[in-house]
């Protein structure tokens, strides 16, 4: 199959339809060549020398957005698909190593027992300050479909865009929520039309003074980074935009 001289070859290789992809991620976990990278919140072929062709990412899509075709492509090259997947991990190790954390010092811990503890992370009140018993809920609802663009709530506000289950893995989500309207929505689950036009309409109908994104570490939420960014463009606003990440572990991070 494999010239050796670079020359295209006829062969099997995966096509992915950005029409189908929600930017989940599954299929780059599922690829041990390391093919398949995330773009624009969207699933890409790296390089054709990356995939062997056997589709083992297919049978992780959840949309259908990958199949085979058979098509020229430049020849399987798996040395080279394994330097790029050491390439990749040590860039990951680099990055990681450059960010600032916020874990707690005292690991292992449960997320259940790091409100008890103060870590000197990035974020609203360092994002580990002990949490009193009261609600910091100042709107509601807080379903992204359930939101009313013109509710009085909105207008002047801080906004807090939160992945689903941020509120169930981050032990300081009430200091997130402190002093800012929330709206709640999940980019694999919920249908990313309407979340970003009800966004867009909200953005435009209101004066937010800044918005803050809080999305898991999985590669499907990063998605929501996405779509914000994309409706603060849309609503021809200049609107201030931090983003979180929170840790499965329960600590936060900023981007």
């Amino acid at each position: 199959m494999a010239d050796g001289d670079g020359k295209l070859v006829q062969r099997k290789i995966i096509k992915i339809d950005e029409s189908l992809c929600n930017g989940c991620g599954s299929c780059i976990i599922a690829c041990s060549e390391g093919a398949i990278k995330l773009a624009d919140g969207k699933a890409r072929v790296v390089s054709d020398a990356f995939c062997d062709g056997l589709g083992a990412c297919i049978g992780e899509c959840p949309t259908g957005a990958l199949t085979i075709e058979v098509r020229e492509a430049q020849p399987f090259d798996e040395e080279a698909a394994r330097a790029n997947l050491s390439r990749s991990k040590s860039q990951q190790e680099e990055s990681a190593k450059d960010k600032p954390s916020t874990k707690i010092q005292a690991m292992p811990i449960s997320p259940c027992h790091a409100a008890l503890h103060k870590a000197s992370g990035e974020g609203p009140q360092r994002h580990m300050q002990p949490l009193d018993a009261s609600s910091q809920l100042c709107s509601w609802p807080i379903q992204m479909r359930l939101a009313h663009t013109d509710a009085p709530y909105f207008k002047d506000a801080r906004l807090l865009i939160a992945a689903d289950c941020s509120a169930f893995a981050s032990p300081s989500i009430s200091e997130f929520i402190k002093d800012r309207v929330v709206v709640i929505g999940c980019p694999k689950l919920d249908e990313n039309g309407p979340f970003l036009r009800k966004l867009i309409e909200i953005l435009r109908c209101n004066d937010i003074r800044e918005i803050t994104v809080l999305h898991m570490e999985v590669p499907c939420c990063s998605n929501l980074v996405r779509l914000v960014s994309q409706a603060i463009s849309e609503s021809g606003k200049d609107i201030a935009l931090e983003k979180f990440i929170c840790m499965i572990n329960g600590s936060t991070e900023k981007e």
